[in-house]
C-alpha cells in the first residue's frame, strides 16, 4: 500500500491556532457585561389615583346623593408612580357589568351618555397633566346633573390614562376609580330571578348525586344592589334533602342580568327534588341606605327516578320469587312422595292382612 505524504507550509500549524485564539475572543467578548447604556432598564410606568380627601375617612370611590340640575365640586388625586415623566389624560365614563359580573367602564373613545357625561373638567370632558416621577397633582372636576336625570343609583368612573408605545401598538394603561351618583325619588331596589332550571347527575351512592341549578338574576330596580345566594333541594312537604350552598353575588347595577350556575352535592334520588334558589339582596357598605330590601326565592321541580335502586329491588325480588317458587315446587314434590309413600304402605299392609288359601274341606 503506498501512503502519500503532504508536505506543510512553515504556516501551516499557525493558522488553526490563530482561529482558536479568535474563537476564545469571542467567547470572552460575548461573556464580558454590556456597557451600563445598554443595560439600562425600560422606564416603568405607575399610576396611584383615588379621590381626594381632606381630613375626613379616605374614600375608595365616590358617593353623591345630588338632585336633578345640581352641582358640586370634588377632585381626584394623581401620582406618578413610574421612572419617568408621564402625561395622564383623566376623564370620565360610563360603567356596566361585565359577562363575569365584574364592575367595568367603557373602553376609552366611547362616549359616555349617563353619569359619565355628568362630570367635566373645567368645562371640558377630559384634562391631560403631565407629571415628573413621584409627583402628586389633584385634579378638580365637576359634577352636574341635567334636569331630567331619573331617580335612582347612575354609576360611571373617573379614569386617569398613559398611553405608550409599545413596539408598533400604542398600550393604553388605565386606572378607574368609581363613581355613584344617586337622584334622590322613587328608589326600588328588586333583584329578580328567572329562567330557573335543574338537572341531575347520579352517582353510583344513590344517595348522594349532584343537583346542578341555572338561573338568571336581574337587578330589576334602580338601585346597585349585591346579594347573598342560598341554593337548596327539598323534597315532598318541603323537607331538606341536603345542606344549602351558600354564595355572594356581586354588585349588579340598574337594569343588568346575571346568568348563576351553582351546584348542590349530597342529593338522593327520592324521585321528587325541588331545588330552590334565595337571594338576599344587600348594598356595599360604603353606599347609602336605600330603604328596605325584599329577598326574592324561585324554585323547579325534578323527577329522579333511581334506576340503580329499581333494578337492585327488581332483582331482589326475582331472587325471592325464584327462591320461593323453589320451595313450593319441593313442597309439592315432598307432599307427593309422602302421599305416595303412605299409599303404598297402605297397599302393602292390606296385602299382608289378606287371608292365605288352602284349599276345600273333604
Amino acid at each position: 500500500m503506498q501512503i502519500l505524504r503532504i508536505a506543510e507550509r512553515p504556516n501551516a500549524r499557525l493558522l488553526p491556532a490563530l482561529l482558536a485564539a479568535a474563537v476564545a475572543l469571542g467567547v470572552v467578548l460575548a461573556s464580558a457585561p454590556a456597557h451600563a447604556e445598554d443595560a439600562a432598564p425600560a422606564d416603568e410606568i405607575g399610576i396611584s389615583a383615588q379621590p381626594a380627601s381632606d381630613d375626613g375617612p379616605i374614600r375608595t370611590r365616590f358617593d353623591y346623593t345630588i338632585g336633578p340640575g345640581q352641582t358640586l365640586e370634588d377632585g381626584y388625586v394623581i401620582t406618578n408612580r413610574g421612572t419617568s415623566p408621564q402625561t395622564f389624560t383623566v376623564y370620565a365614563t360610563d360603567a356596566f357589568n361585565t359577562d363575569e359580573g365584574a364592575f367595568g367602564l367603557l373602553d376609552t373613545g366611547v362616549t359616555p351618555t349617563d353619569a359619565g357625561s355628568w362630570v367635566s373638567f373645567s368645562g371640558s370632558p377630559s384634562v391631560q397633566v403631565t407629571l415628573q416621577p413621584a409627583e402628586t397633582t389633584t385634579i378638580p372636576f365637576t359634577v352636574r346633573l341635567p334636569d331630567d336625570a331619573t331617580p335612582g343609583d347612575h354609576a360611571g368612573g373617573i379614569v386617569a390614562s398613559v398611553q405608550s408605545p409599545d413596539g408598533q401598538v400604542i398600550v393604553d394603561r388605565r386606572l378607574g376609580t368609581r363613581l355613584y351618583a344617586r337622584v334622590p325619588g322613587d328608589l326600588q331596589p328588586a333583584l329578580t330571578i328567572a329562567g330557573i332550571s335543574a338537572s341531575y347527575t347520579p352517582s353510583l351512592n344513590p344517595f348522594a348525586g349532584d343537583t346542578t341549578i341555572t338561573f338568571t338574576v336581574r337587578n330589576a330596580g334602580n338601585v346597585a344592589l349585591a346579594g347573598d345566594l342560598k341554593a337548596e333541594v327539598r323534597g315532598l312537604f318541603g323537607i331538606g334533602l341536603s345542606a344549602p350552598i351558600e354564595q355572594e353575588v356581586s354588585e349588579m347595577l340598574p337594569g343588568s342580568t346575571r346568568t348563576i350556575t351553582t351546584t348542590v352535592s349530597g342529593v338522593g334520588q327520592w324521585v321528587y327534588l325541588n331545588p330552590v334558589v334565595t337571594v338576599f339582596p344587600k348594598v356595599d357598605e360604603t353606599a347609602q341606605n336605600p330603604g328596605p330590601l325584599t329577598s326574592v326565592s324561585r324554585d323547579t321541580v325534578l323527577f329522579v327516578v333511581p334506576w340503580l335502586l329499581v333494578a337492585l329491588i327488581v332483582l331482589g325480588l326475582l331472587v325471592w320469587g325464584g327462591i320461593r317458587f323453589s320451595r313450593r315446587r319441593n313442597d309439592k314434590r315432598a307432599k307427593e312422595w309422602m302421599e305416595y309413600a303412605e299409599a303404598e304402605a297402605r297397599r302393602k299392609a292390606e296385602s299382608e292382612r289378606e287371608p292365605v288359601s288352602t284349599g276345600s274341606d273333604a
